[in-house]
């Protein structure tokens, strides 16, 4: 209970104190934000000198016990330090645990990067965002469009009634015929672009949408490596 008593009555001064000086923007001497940040660390180092102090162990194991503390303090801090290195970290992780799925990543000069990983299949697959639509995609250096199955077409919104399948050509289930269309957008994490040329494939002849070189093609680079690929804005 005594306990309890200290921390509330540690933030309770905090708060005070933040409310008072909310015009002025610092307190003590510190700016507000890093006096909150100092509040809020005081309720732990009171709770641990409290039962320190209450403590009927020995001296050594009051030792060890501070410094089992301070290496938790250590890690969290050193956590914080470099928290965007490992959220970097954790999103190439992510990415390899779960293949197909966009991870933002950073690269070596600090710019956002998209990282794809090899499916089941053996190729790059993903999920991008057609009209604000989410469209399975796999990347396809070969096509030179963008091309959508025909239930892919109709679900992102294009009007079907209008397209002219006058375009001959090739697909992995042999030859088709295809109508040019323009896409308003597509974007795949921070990657956006606009007013994108697209090709709606015949129904029945395409297996899955693919994302080819009418969007790949204004990247400013693509990095195919055995089994990633990197796509940068």
């Amino acid at each position: 209970m005594m306990r309890l008593v200290i921390v509330l009555a540690i933030l309770g001064f905090g708060l005070v104190v933040l409310m008072v000086n909310q015009d002025t923007g610092r307190s003590f001497g510190m700016s507000n934000d890093d006096f909150g940040n100092f509040i809020s660390l005081l309720p732990f180092a009171a709770m641990l000198s409290v039962g320190l102090l209450a403590s009927r162990r020995s001296l050594g194991q009051a030792v060890r016990q501070l410094l089992l503390w301070l290496l938790i303090g250590l890690a969290l801090v050193t956590g914080y330090l470099y928290r965007n290195e490992l959220r970097s970290v954790g999103e190439r992780l992510t990415a390899g645990l779960i293949p197909g799925r966009a991870v933002i990543a950073t690269g070596i000069d600090g710019q956002p990067e998209v990282v794809l990983h090899k499916t089941r299949s053996g190729h790059f697959e993903t999920t991008v965002d057609m009209n604000a639509v989410p469209v399975d995609v796999m990347i396809d250096t070969g096509a030179s469009t963008v091309a959508l199955r025909y239930e892919d077409a109709e679900r992102i919104g294009i009007d079907m009634s209008r397209l002219s399948f006058t375009r001959a050509i090739m697909t992995a289930n042999g030859r088709a015929m295809a109508a040019p269309v323009r896409l308003r957008q597509i974007a795949i994490g921070p990657i956006v672009r606009e007013d994108v040329e697209a090709s709606v494939i015949e129904k029945g002849q395409l297996d899955q949408s693919l994302l080819g070189m009418s969007f790949l093609s204004t990247l400013a680079s693509l990095q195919m490596r055995t089994d990633e690929l990197r796509l940068r804005d």
